[in-house]
């Protein structure tokens, strides 16, 4: 892979250790996928961020990192953490929220903010054509998929090398040939909610792996947060960066069908069969400024009956005071910061989860040990309504 004389000094740890660590994780994914050079990127958002995820191993290298004092090249963010500041982190032990602090802080001290989000779109909107370093997959799809912005789906290790460095290897969906659609997915059924745009990602993201599908049959007026729902699926279950859902050539393509049945079926699989739930979650990917609003119409002048976590980011929570209020009013906790996958759940004592997020579902029995049930927003907050039996 061709470098820079710039380039070559930081590979060659003219710049200090850290930056040299970075450089050789670059050129050796550059070298691994057939990258030719380095390309600069905008932006670059880092996982490996809750304790609860990262654990013990990965710490002594951020300290190593941090003690050397290098700064980021590009505006950086970090992924969700463990627990929010205010609600959660009074049911942890001090063990916990000091290594969950020490983490954040010594991403800080090299210069990465602690949006500790998973949607950082919401926060500054990417550009059509930017490239950027993400390493959480359910950003990376809707990044690439629906705002036009170019980025592979990064490791934790790769995504900070790429905010020390500020470039990334021209690899994978950074090259314009990699982006082209590859296969059809005809959806031949109705989606009624964000709850089946996930289930048919889920079950697209099985069938297909790491394919590029151009999806016909969503409806003409399909919304952000539908998909955004579907990109989380596709990610979840498999490797897919990228899918059209616009009008795309499609000529001497494969085609494959998904019907009212395939997407029932995932819904099924997605949910266990279990009794009354102990939490009911919604935000993963993190709400959007309407799906707040969302919650609150569904809940005002209303009681919580039972444990109900709205996850956001802190920008979004801002900008949604007056419907967190209705929420918080109503019992329920809108939470920043953290999510539901991230977190200690069976530690706090979930056994059963309901959620409107195909991913949280997917995810939640192997990375939680906690059973999940699927159901569109609507019947997740019916359920926190009513009184448990």
């Amino acid at each position: 892979m061709y470098l820079t004389r710039k380039e070559e000094k930081i590979y060659d740890g003219e710049f200090g250790w850290a930056y040299q660590t970075a450089m050789k994780i670059l050129v050796r994914l550059g070298d691994l996928f057939g990258a030719s050079k380095l390309i600069p990127i905008k932006s670059a958002h880092i996982s490996g961020v809750s304790y609860k995820t990262l654990g013990d191993a990965p710490i002594d290298f951020l300290k190593a990192t941090a003690e050397t004092c290098p700064r980021v090249r590009v505006p950086s963010t970090l992924n969700p953490c463990g627990f929010d500041s205010d609600y959660l982190v009074t049911k942890f032990p001090e063990k916990l929220r000091k290594k969950q602090a020490l983490i954040l802080n010594l991403y800080t001290q090299i210069g990465v903010v602690p949006a500790l989000t998973c949607t950082p779109y919401y926060l500054k909107t990417p550009k059509n054509g930017w490239h950027l370093a993400s390493a959480e997959s359910s950003a990376v799809v809707y990044t690439n998929s629906v705002l036009g912005a170019w980025t592979n789906r990064e490791g934790s290790p790769s995504a900070l090398a790429a905010a020390l460095v500020g470039k990334v290897p021209d690899y994978g969906v950074h090259r314009p040939e990699n982006r082209q659609p590859s296969i059809v997915v005809k959806v031949e059924t109705e989606l009624a909610n964000e709850a089946e745009f996930g289930a048919l990602g889920v079950c697209v993201g099985k069938m297909l792996k790491d394919e590029v599908p151009v999806f016909q049959g969503l409806p003409a007026n399909v919304k952000g947060d539908e998909l955004k729902q579907l990109g989380a699926g596709l990610a979840s279950s498999g490797m897919i960066s990228i899918f059209h859902y616009k009008p795309s050539p499609t000529k001497g393509l494969e085609r494959v069908a998904v019907t009212k049945s395939d997407v029932r079926n995932a819904m099924e699989n997605l949910s266990a069969n279990v009794g009354t739930p102990d939490l009911v979650f919604v935000g993963c990917p993190h709400c959007s400024l309407g799906e707040v609003k969302a919650v609150a119409d569904l809940v005002r002048d209303k009681k919580v009956r039972r444990e109900f976590w709205v996850c956001t980011s802190r920008f979004v929570k801002e900008k949604a005071m007056e419907h967190v209020r209705v929420i918080e009013k109503a019992g329920g906790h809108v939470l920043c910061d953290t999510c539901a996958i991230v977190t200690w759940l069976k530690e706090l004592g979930v056994k059963v989860m309901l959620t409107n997020s195909a991913k949280a579902a997917y995810y939640s029995p192997t990375m939680n040990r906690v059973d999940a049930v699927l159901a569109p927003l609507n019947e997740c907050v019916e359920t926190a309504l009513k009184l448990q039996r």
